[in-house]
């Protein structure tokens, strides 16, 4: 039977469940939720209120605990860590493989790591050691050590005996990785021609040395950009001598890029994507009134800046209707160029070699877009308030505004980005700032200093 994607289900899944709860049918409830894939579950408690989530969370099956903590968000998963018991977290997390479980051991309690950590072998120890070593967001702390490798000298045959003994493979097993004697990577059997080639060729001849393999230090943005170039399904990670270390599948990059674009978005709000859509009113009200804070600041220097001009706008009241005119459009030319600068950055198009001439660029752009909506705007206004000096006026303000608002975008995030700060959260509050001021600033200093 066809399935549809997660998302379109979700709201069926909500539907169900809220007329199974608001039934009481718990044990009805309880089948329908154990029917879904983890990835399901951890959607649906990440849409629910509070309340009715520590309902289905009790309902859940505890051997499908471990999967669902590593797919909901950080937030989510210390609140159902919280309302689980420590027999069922042991449980879970001995469950789980090395990578998903550094992916949740810090948010665990002191006691369940310790019980987890001694029911482990030497061997997985060193593992989750190694994965843990990382940061997380980086090829090192994204790789997977549960991989196949190969000596080079040995027939497809053998190979092949090999894999039949181990009786599966890994998820997303595309090639087998091929090392010396001592782990050093040396490149790659494709499974594809495993399969093709005669047995009786060494894997030495049907493999491929020119595969690239990964830094652990590698970024996680790095990597998927890395994926998407070389089309991937799996790549080797190696430390600096070679050596292997595990292997990045495309199942964490389609994660990572998912991540991804909900922190670009939510980080023009001040958001993070790791926040609980349904955190208790006074959580959610304390984390956005430190933007909203920010941005209350930054009006406060727009709003000074128009009463430097306070007589100005009192002898001509036509001015306080043209303003925002003025620092809206600068506000609209300076985004265009500051999401494009932030998505080359991203995708790391942009850099010393570049980074001058797109400053000319988006400048000239600027600018010649001032020059054209300076004439439109020009003769509305001159025709709008039967004033032609006050048309030319605003064209003036317009083409400053516009010209500053397009190099404001470029410099903006070029800058944050050598400060180690993220473009995505800081610069929009910074190019608002900017393209009021300016906007305000040409504007009403042109008026003071010609139609007063």
């Amino acid at each position: 039977m066809p399935t549809t994607p997660q998302h379109e289900n979700t709201h069926e899944h909500l539907r169900l469940l809220a007329g199974s709860l608001d039934s009481g049918a718990l044990t009805q409830t309880k089948l329908q939720i154990n029917e879904l894939h983890p990835a399901e579950i951890a959607n649906l408690l990440e849409s629910l209120p509070l309340q009715n989530r520590r309902i289905i969370w009790g309902l859940v099956n505890p051997e499908l605990t471990g999967d669902i903590l590593v797919e909901v968000n950080d937030e989510v998963r210390l609140g159902l860590i919280e309302q689980t018991d420590d027999k069922n977290l042991i449980s879970a997390a001995v469950s789980l493989e090395t990578d998903d479980l550094a992916d949740i051991f810090e948010d665990l309690p002191h006691a369940v790591l310790h019980e987890v950590v001694r029911s482990m072998s030497n061997q997985d120890r060193r593992r989750l050691q190694s994965v843990m070593s990382y940061d997380e967001d980086s090829a090192g702390g994204l790789m997977n050590l549960d991989m196949v490798s190969i000596r080079p000298n040995v027939n497809l045959d053998v190979v092949l005996r090999y894999l039949r003994q181990r009786g599966n493979l890994p998820d997303n097993t595309d090639k087998l990785f091929v090392v010396d004697r001592n782990d050093r990577y040396l490149g790659v059997l494709n499974i594809s021609d495993l399969i093709t080639s005669s047995s009786k060729k060494p894997v030495v001849e049907v493999m491929e040395t020119e595969e690239k393999a990964l830094s652990p230090t590698l970024s996680a943005n790095e990597v998927a950009l890395f994926f998407e170039d070389y089309n991937l399904v799996s790549a080797p990670v190696v430390d600096d001598n070679n050596r292997l270390l595990g292997r990045i599948t495309v199942d964490d990059v389609v994660d990572v890029i998912r991540d991804e674009a909900d922190r670009s978005i939510l980080s023009i709000a001040g958001l993070d994507e790791d926040d609980d859509m349904f955190a208790p009113v006074t959580r959610s009200a304390k984390r956005r009134a430190v933007w909203l804070g920010i941005n209350l600041f930054t009006a406060f220097l727009a709003s000074w800046v128009i009463g430097l001009f306070t007589a100005t706008i009192e002898q001509i009241v036509a001015l306080a209707v043209l303003m925002p005119i003025v620092a809206s459009m600068g506000g609209i030319a300076g985004s265009q160029t500051l999401m494009l600068v932030i998505r080359g950055i991203a995708l790391n198009q942009i850099g010393d070699t570049n980074s001058r001439w797109l400053l000319w660029k988006e400048l000239s752009v600027g600018a010649l877009n001032g020059v054209v909506w300076a004439v439109v705007v020009a003769l509305i206004t001159a025709a709008w308030f039967n004033s032609q000096s006050l048309g030319l006026l605003i064209g003036a303000a317009l083409i400053i505004n516009l010209s500053f608002a397009a190099l404001a975008g470029a410099t903006i995030p070029l800058t944050l980005k050598r400060m180690n700060i993220d473009p995505a959260i800081a610069g929009g509050v910074i190019l608002t700032t900017v393209t009021d001021i300016i906007g305000f600033l040409s504007f009403l200093g042109l008026a003071t200093i010609f139609l007063t």
